[in-house]
Parts: C-alpha cells; sequence; structure tokens
C-alpha cells in the first residue's frame, strides 16, 4: 500500500495516541510516571538546571469525563478540631490582621546582616539569568543547620582536618568550646588547603534551594575563613550542576571576617536533594573553615510517609511571627480586651531608650494581691537577640486567655489560684538591634546587651560575696542572715554602672511578692538553678549549690521532663555541653561560673525561687519554626507554672487575727528563710516530707509546729498565731496610757531601781 493510502489511517492513529499520551505528561521533565504509579525522578540533562525551569507538581491522569470538574479547585476536606469551637468575638490572628500592619515575611525583611554577589559583578548585573518575582530567598526559611533540624547524618565532607573540625561542626552560629583543639571546635575545617574541598548537605527530599549563608570560624586564637565559594546541586551526589551566571561557573563572595554571617541568594531557585559549598579562596593566613546555613523550601511529598509523620503541626490558633516593640503592646491590648476579667497590661519602667517594659497579668483579680494567692512570674528578652522566649511568652499569653475562655478546667484552675506576671521583652532595645540584622544574619551577640552596653543578666549585685565573706568571718554563736540581704550602698547610686532595666527589675521583685519565676534565655537547650557563681574564688566551674539545693532540682526537672526534647537522650548537644547525664538540667556554677546573676540576686534578696530555662539552640529562628518550638516548650511552661503551688502556705497572725507583715519562717535543717508579704501571708517550697517550720517576728514569742508536704499538687496549710512577748505587751499599755518609757528603755529599769535601794540603805 503507498503512503497516499496509508495518511489518513495514520494520522487517526497519530491523534489517538497523542490523545492517550498528553493526560499523563508531566511538567518539563520533573518526574515520571513509570507503569508501577511510582514517581521516577528523570535523569539530568547536560544543559544547566535552572535553564529548565522549576518543576511542577506532577498531576497523575484522571479519569474520563472529570476533565472538566477537576477544572474547578475544590475546598480541602476540614481537619477535625482538637476541641469543641470556642466562643470569642473574632480569632485572635484575623483581629491582629485588622489592627497591626503584617510583618514583611520570609528571612529577606528588616537585615543587618552582609548581602553580596557574584565575584562577577559585570557578568552578574547584565547575563543573570532572571528571578521572577517573589521566587528569591524571600519565601524559603532555613533548613535547619543552626537549629539542628539537619542531624549530623546530613553533613558531609571532603576532608576534615579532625573529628572537632568535621562537617557536623559547619553550622551556623556553633561555638567553640573552652579549650580549642578539642572535640568541639568551631567550624568544619578542610584537612587540605585547596579548591577541591566541599561540605555536603543533604535534604533527605526534592527541595528548592534558594540561598546559603556563612561564617568562618568560631576561635579566640585562629583566624580562619573563606572568601569565595561555588555552589553545586545534585539528585544522586554523583552528578553535580554548578549554578551558573551566563555562561561561567558563579563564584560568590564570602566572609571578611569570621562571625559576620553573609547572605548569598542564588540567582533562580535549584531544585534538588543535595547541595554543596566548595570554596575557592580564603583568608590568606587562614584555613578552609566556615560555618553554613542553607535556604531552601521542601517539595511536597504525599507518597513519604517518613516525612509526613516527622513533620511537626499545631491545632493552636495563635499568632505564630516575630513582633516588634509596638507589635508587642498591640497584641497584649487585643488580648487584653479579648479577656478582659482576667489580664491586665501594665509596665515596670522603661529602658535605657525610652521604651516601656510592659507587663501582662493574668489572673482572676487583676491588679489585686489576694490573701493566701502565690505570685508567678516569667520574663524574656535580658539578651535582646534571645527572641525565641520572648515570642514563647507572647504565645503564652494568648494560650491561657484562649483556654480560659474555652473553660479549659486545668487553665481555669491555674488562672483562679494563682497571679501570673509575664514580662516578655526586658531588654527591648536590644531586641530592635538584633531584629535589623533578622533570624539569620544577626550572628552570635548582636543586640545582646542594652543600649549602653550592658548584660542585664550579670547587672544585679553580687550578694553571694557578701553572704559567704560574713559566713568566713563570723566567730560568735549569732547566725549570719541567709535571706532578703540588703543591696549595697554603691550600687544604688547614681554613678554606678547598672542598666535601666535592671533598676526597673529590682523595684518590681521588691514590690511584688513572687513565689517561683523563671527567666528564659536562647542559645542552649537546658533548664539551670543557682547558685549562678562558684563559691570558691578563682574558679570558672565549681558545683555551687543552695541550702534549697534539692528543692532547684526538682524544680529544673519539671520543667527539663515535660519538654519535647529535652528528655531525648539521643539528641545532639548544642554547641558543647552535654546536659544529658543531668536531664537536661545544670546547676549555673558547675556549668560557668557568674556573679551578680539574677538567679541568685532573686534567692537572696527576695522570697522567689528563680531559674534559667534555655529554651533552643536557636536564639532567632525563623518565623516557620515558632509553631513547632510552642509545641515543644508548651506542656513544660504549664508545668513549672504549676510547681509554685508545691510546699507549704499559710498566715502568719497575732491573737486578734491580723497579719503580721516581714515574720520570718525557718524551716530546720535548711539554712534560707523566707519573709510573710504585707498581708501576714507566706510561701515556702519544700519537695514532700515532714518539715518542722518555726515562725518569727519583731516583739512575737516563736512559734514551731511540724508540718507535712504531700505528693499531690497543692501547698500545705500551715499557719501560725504569735503572741506578744511580755516586753512588748508593757509598751503596748504605756503607749495606751500615753505614758513614754523611761529613760534608758525598759532594759534599764531593774538597774535603776536596784541602785536605788543600795543609796536608800546607806
Amino acid at each position: 500500500m503507498g503512503m497516499a493510502g496509508r495518511g489518513p489511517a495514520t494520522l487517526a492513529l497519530a491523534l489517538a495516541l497523542l490523545e492517550v499520551a498528553l493526560p499523563g505528561a508531566g511538567a518539563q521533565g520533573a518526574a515520571l510516571e513509570d507503569p508501577g504509579g511510582h514517581s521516577v525522578q528523570e535523569p539530568w540533562s547536560q544543559e544547566p538546571y535552572y535553564v529548565q525551569g522549576e518543576p511542577e507538581p506532577f498531576s497523575p491522569p484522571l479519569p474520563a469525563g472529570t476533565q472538566e470538574e477537576a477544572q474547578e479547585p475544590r475546598p480541602p476536606a476540614p481537619r477535625p478540631p482538637k476541641r469543641a469551637p470556642k466562643a470569642r468575638k473574632a480569632p485572635l490572628r484575623e483581629k491582629l490582621a485588622l489592627e497591626t500592619e503584617p510583618a514583611p515575611q520570609g528571612k529577606n525583611s528588616n537585615r543587618r546582616g552582609v548581602r553580596t554577589k557574584s565575584l562577577e559583578k559585570a557578568a552578574s548585573d547584565e547575563h543573570s539569568a532572571p528571578v521572577a518575582p517573589g521566587e528569591a530567598g524571600a519565601g524559603c526559611p532555613p533548613l535547619g543547620l543552626e537549629s539542628l533540624k539537619v542531624t549530623d547524618f546530613q553533613l558531609h565532607a571532603s576532608t576534615a582536618k579532625r573529628y572537632g573540625l568535621g562537617a557536623h561542626r559547619g553550622r551556623l552560629n556553633i561555638q567553640a568550646g573552652v579549650s580549642e583543639n578539642d572535640f568541639y571546635d568551631g567550624a568544619w575545617c578542610a584537612g587540605r588547603n585547596d579548591a577541591h574541598q566541599w561540605i555536603e548537605v543533604d535534604a533527605r527530599r526534592l527541595t528548592r534551594f534558594t540561598g546559603v549563608i556563612t561564617q568562618g570560624r568560631n576561635s579566640l586564637w585562629l583566624s580562619d575563613w573563606v572568601t569565595s565559594y561555588k555552589v553545586m546541586v545534585s539528585n544522586d551526589s554523583h552528578a553535580w550542576v554548578t549554578v551558573k551566571n551566563g555562561s561561567g561557573d558563579m563564584v560568590f563572595e564570602g566572609n571578611s571576617e569570621k562571625e559576620v554571617p553573609v547572605l548569598n541568594e542564588l540567582p533562580v531557585p535549584m531544585v534538588a536533594r543535595y547541595l554543596r559549598v566548595n570554596p575557592q579562596s580564603w583568608f590568606p593566613d587562614g584555613s578552609v573553615c566556615l560555618r553554613l546555613e542553607v535556604l531552601g523550601c521542601p517539595l511536597p511529598d504525599p507518597n513519604n510517609y517518613y516525612h509526613r509523620r516527622n513533620e511537626m503541626t499545631t491545632t493552636d490558633d495563635l499568632d505564630f511571627r516575630h513582633h516588634s516593640h509596638k507589635e508587642l503592646r498591640q497584641l497584649m491590648k487585643v488580648v487584653s480586651e479579648m479577656c478582659p476579667n482576667i489580664t491586665r497590661v501594665y509596665n515596670i519602667g522603661k529602658s535605657q531608650r525610652g521604651l516601656k517594659l510592659y507587663a501582662v497579668e493574668v489572673s482572676d483579680r487583676p491588679g489585686e494581691h489576694e490573701v493566701g494567692e502565690p505570685e508567678f512570674h516569667y520574663m524574656a528578652g535580658a539578651h535582646g537577640n534571645e527572641v525565641l522566649g520572648r515570642e514563647l511568652l507572647l504565645l503564652l499569653v494568648q494560650f491561657l486567655c484562649q483556654e480560659y475562655l474555652a473553660g479549659n478546667a486545668r487553665i481555669v484552675r491555674l488562672v483562679e489560684e494563682t497571679r501570673i506576671h509575664i514580662l516578655p521583652s526586658l531588654n527591648p532595645d536590644g531586641y530592635e538591634e538584633a531584629s535589623e540584622g533578622g533570624s539569620e544574619l544577626g550572628g552570635w551577640s548582636l543586640g545582646r546587651w542594652t543600649h549602653d552596653g550592658i548584660d542585664i543578666n550579670n547587672n544585679f549585685p553580687d550578694l553571694n560575696s557578701l553572704l559567704w565573706e560574713a559566713e568566713a568571718r563570723q566567730r560568735g554563736p549569732r547566725p549570719v542572715p541567709n535571706h532578703h540581704i540588703p543591696v549595697p550602698e554603691w550600687f544604688l547610686s547614681e554613678n554606678a554602672t547598672v542598666a535601666a532595666e535592671t533598676r526597673a527589675v529590682i523595684a518590681w521583685m521588691e514590690k511584688v511578692p513572687f513565689v517561683l519565676g523563671g527567666n528564659l534565655q536562647g542559645g542552649e537547650l537546658v533548664v539551670a538553678y543557682p547558685y549562678d557563681m562558684a563559691r570558691s574564688p578563682w574558679r570558672t566551674q565549681e558545683r555551687s549549690p543552695t541550702p534549697d539545693d534539692h528543692v532547684f532540682r526538682w524544680l529544673a526537672y519539671s520543667y527539663a521532663s515535660t519538654h519535647r526534647l529535652l528528655p531525648d537522650a539521643r539528641r545532639r548537644a548544642c554547641h558543647t555541653e552535654d546536659f544529658q547525664k543531668e536531664d537536661g538540667t545544670v546547676n549555673g556554677a558547675s556549668w560557668h561560673t557568674v556573679a551578680g546573676s539574677l538567679n541568685d540576686f532573686s534567692y537572696l534578696h527576695t522570697n522567689c525561687f528563680e531559674l534559667s530555662i534555655y529554651v533552643g539552640c536557636d536564639k532567632f529562628p525563623h518565623e516557620s519554626e515558632l509553631p513547632e518550638e510552642w509545641e515543644n516548650n508548651r506542656e513544660s511552661l504549664i508545668v513549672f507554672m504549676e510547681q509554685v503551688h508545691r510546699g507549704i502556705k499559710g498566715l502568719v497572725t497575732d491573737s486578734h487575727g491580723k497579719g503580721i507583715p516581714d515574720a520570718v519562717i525557718s524551716v530546720e535543717g535548711i539554712n534560707h528563710d523566707v519573709c510573710t508579704a504585707g498581708d501576714g501571708d507566706y510561701w515556702r517550697l519544700l519537695n514532700p516530707g515532714e518539715y518542722v517550720v518555726t515562725a518569727r517576728a519583731q516583739g512575737f514569742a516563736a512559734s514551731t509546729r511540724n508540718c507535712m508536704v504531700g505528693y499531690d499538687m497543692g501547698a500545705t496549710r500551715c499557719d501560725f498565731v504569735l503572741s506578744k512577748t511580755n516586753l512588748a505587751r508593757i509598751r503596748e499599755i504605756l503607749q495606751q496610757h500615753r505614758r513614754p518609757p523611761p529613760p534608758g528603755g525598759l532594759r534599764a529599769r531593774p538597774a535603776r531601781l536596784r541602785g536605788r535601794r543600795r543609796r536608800q540603805r546607806a
């Protein structure tokens, strides 16, 4: 048969085959469909990856007759709610969206770090590949090298000088150990200094890479950093494609010193599983060393059960984003309007630059101290660049309000039986400076100190030395005061190097009778308890327990044991210290000695037991990580607040039922006392057991009784009624009859009477 005869039949067959093939076609070769129904990755083509374009999601062929229905998008199936819908005015997110401008999203907003272009500047301006609007690194978060979401097994390198400088140490902002050249050094360093070295990140799934952030080596003595590098991507870790700029390989400008992070955005996003950084040049007197973070968006993979199982989600309707100081105040206002009967917004003072230090009170009677109700506080942001604690406390305020309105019995009981104070930002000046750098480009210390360069966390009076020196000089039977040690006069002078924020906190803690408190910090994952200062001079690390060490250890354990990550013995250390031997807790002085810490001051000057809670390895996490961090810490934050109801509590009154302020409560065997508040009520944190407790007050006879503390939640009631001494009763009678005491006082009267008798006999 000739070609003319076969024409119509051949054309019809070709059209039929084309019609069958079209519905199953993938988009630009991102994935192909095999007979078994699995997605098969297309082999690499010879042309650069970014020229091929980004892969579009693969769509399986639709059944016949459903093409028209598929064109109309269907709403997603509703997710089953965690609890019954809550009756409230409006969702918090919607209300905030109406009253505040949304913060710029993504990693590239409000940055102070360094951004660079390629070293081939002329080519980068004229021949670089086009970038679609919104496709640059602005939309992709970090993969999680700094936050440890990327495990050590996902990091590889060509060579390493030694284990302590291996690929697993090449994480952004990682800190070296006290003594370098050990297992915990401050970067990845190649074993050889040449242009063939590389460090590789395995994302474990297809990822749209958008940028790379680099740092030099963290070291006190050495200067090592990479000044330029190339970036390569791969799908199988064997065939690699170098990021190009025009016709040649793109060389990115690296660091000019070792601590300031430098961001380089890729000219176009690159979709792959592996990414390599290949150093090309480095500091002349140094070595090939770097720390890095990779920006990228993992592509959805519904067929991968492992990734779906390990994705952290939350059902709490909270405002998961970073807040400026103005937005922080606006959020507090919104919460106060939603829960006006249990919240009160106030400020404890101002920062050096005049920003108000706002706090939120959560209680069934806001603004009023209820007799017998303990007072608790959380504070965060003493270091302005440790932002995670600040955002966790803002989330906690929203959560308490919503759950109280929803009738959550646990939260309702906590609010009605506790007066809670939450101070999210103690150093707003430092935060404003850190937020200019952003969550990845701020480095390790930008915004840490106050505006006048003071570290608030170590800016309190050193009462430890005063106590220990007095104990060393003690020669008589009279005991040295072990509580409410007064602040030295030099500290109160105007010329003292004391931050305005520190003075505000001291006044706040002297005014409110706090029982328990936690200050949230960042950069590590551990709960530290006092003392924070080593008792032996010239010792940088020495365990220095307080008389209440057993109580502090329980308080620290209550937070650590309910945290999602802290109890995990397989968890990688953030930097150098492994705190698993004490279940995620540590005595502050055994970690590193600090004079004038908030924890020690609170314990020695007030009734408050204060602990430092380090909530994450990443001081300033990306907004996308806030929901997971909230899930990590939510239960711990609530459990720790509930510990304020452990131990004993009660009233110290006189025979007429009037409360006695400043009465001293002593527990036999524990060399630390507490005092009663203005109404005569007191709280003493204790572990379960039987205790001999004594109450003393000026002008009253001491009273002692046995008090039993059980294992159930709730403090044991232990009241005291004190009767006045004979001396005090004589003074009271004289005052009632308006007769002044005799010259020299009542104690001198017997001596005068004896002298008068001797003169009469003579």
